[in-house]
């Protein structure tokens, strides 16, 4: 598959450290599109640092970093060569709507070391996947991923309609900005996050390749307004219906819950394939699609191929810890497994698929002894306090601390 090319089939870009650059350089380097997630990779990178970096590939990627002096300092204060032995991770700073240039370079260059390693050892494209609503990193991410060549961004989670000026800027080291939402702003107030790139250098570098974008919807009318309302140009759509595992859209219109307490879609919720052809741009179909059989359907109904994100979740290449995997695996053999659609489980907003695997946080009890505690802070909301300063309230903090 080259730049250009249409992949048959594209690996669904799950979890933090699921889809990993292992993953993703397997299924690129076999002619498909592997997906890294983007999602917390400044913490990925400085804890897969203090594990003493198994194999040295962090430092192996962070060597062509083209500021060296961002990575002796990132070494210098989180490499441990031994390891943690049984210590905590050190913390970073959480975002903040104006972030440090030390944090955003850490996030730049997370997201460099991500796609590099995933693009190490063969020439065909790979792809980063970003949640929309996971707002304040993402600038800083796309750059990074920019920087290393990524071929393709993914975003869903959102109607991520800035995105393609925001990759155009990016592509000459230009600034850009983007929405901030901020619950309690007034109708004609606005809040915006930015990212600089002509910051980090002393001397800009030559133009980079502007990635393709492909947008995360669930139906063909949001796929429309993204085609003909984003502030650049959209290279195509993956298509999630509900049954995709991970985040869902919610059902259109009223919201209706089934006796086991999950969403009910129905007839408006499933997108028209004949309206997507009419955009003129490749779209793949996700969700319930993996396999050859599915495969062939989607093909006969126009798509360009499908996005696969299960199967690759639970296969030996993607970074899930190997009892959860087994265990999963093992309950599937038998039968045995239940996927629950939780409207609850997400503080995003949107239904998740959720596993019931006992002594995980699918179970009840395991959920409610957790410590709540809020640490890493990426999906805390931003309010306007009544001073007008903003402020971030935390889903994973303790509840009362959340209430006042």
């Amino acid at each position: 598959m080259s730049e250009r090319t249409n992949p048959l089939i594209i690996q669904g870009g799950m979890g933090v450290g699921i889809s990993h650059w292992g993953l993703a350089r397997a299924v690129s380097a076999r002619g498909q599109l592997g997906v890294v997630s983007g999602t917390a990779l400044d913490n990925v990178l400085v804890r897969r640092l203090q594990d003493g970096d198994v194999g040295g590939h962090v430092r192996r990627a962070m060597a062509h970093f083209p500021i060296p002096e961002c990575a002796e300092r990132l070494l210098k204060s989180y490499f441990r060569p031994e390891g943690r032995d049984g210590a905590p991770y050190q913390q970073v700073p959480m975002y903040r709507q104006a972030a440090s240039k030390a944090k955003q370079q850490l996030t730049v260059m997370a997201a460099f070391v991500e796609v590099w390693l995933a693009r190490e050892g063969h020439d065909q494209p790979v792809g980063i996947n970003l949640l929309t609503k996971v707002q304040m990193p993402n600038l800083p991410t796309l750059y990074g991923a920019m920087l290393a060549g990524v071929g393709f961004v993914l975003m869903g989670a959102g109607i991520p309609k800035e995105i393609p000026a925001v990759l155009d800027a990016f592509a000459n080291h230009e600034p850009a900005r983007l929405r901030f939402d901020v619950e309690g702003l007034q109708r004609d107030e606005a809040e915006y996050l930015s990212f600089d790139p002509r910051a980090y250098w002393e001397s800009l570098p030559a133009p980079l390749t502007r990635p393709r974008f492909l947008p995360i919807v669930s139906t063909d009318s949001l796929a429309t307004m993204l085609a003909r309302k984003s502030n650049g140009r959209v290279d195509g759509f993956i298509i999630e219906g509900p049954t995709a595992g991970g985040h869902n859209a919610p059902p259109r219109g009223q919201l209706q819950l089934n006796q086991r307490g999950e969403p009910v879609y129905g007839p408006r919720d499933e997108a028209d394939h004949a309206r997507l052809r009419e955009l003129g741009l490749p779209f793949w179909l996700a969700g319930g699609t993996g396999s050859p059989e599915s495969l062939r359907q989607a093909l006969a109904a126009g798509a360009a191929g499908i996005q696969v994100g299960t199967l690759f979740a639970y296969s030996s290449d993607s970074g899930m810890a190997e009892p959860f995997r087994q265990s999963v695996l093992r309950r599937s053999r038998l039968g045995a497994v239940d996927v629950f659609t939780d409207p609850l489980a997400s503080p995003t907003g949107f239904p998740f698929k959720v596993v019931d695997l006992e002594e995980s946080l699918s179970e009840a009890d395991v959920a409610a002894a957790r410590a709540r505690v809020c640490d890493l802070g990426y999906l805390r909301t931003p309010y306007r306090r009544d001073d007008g300063r903003i402020d971030y309230r935390c889903p994973a903090e303790p509840v009362d601390t959340y209430l006042k």
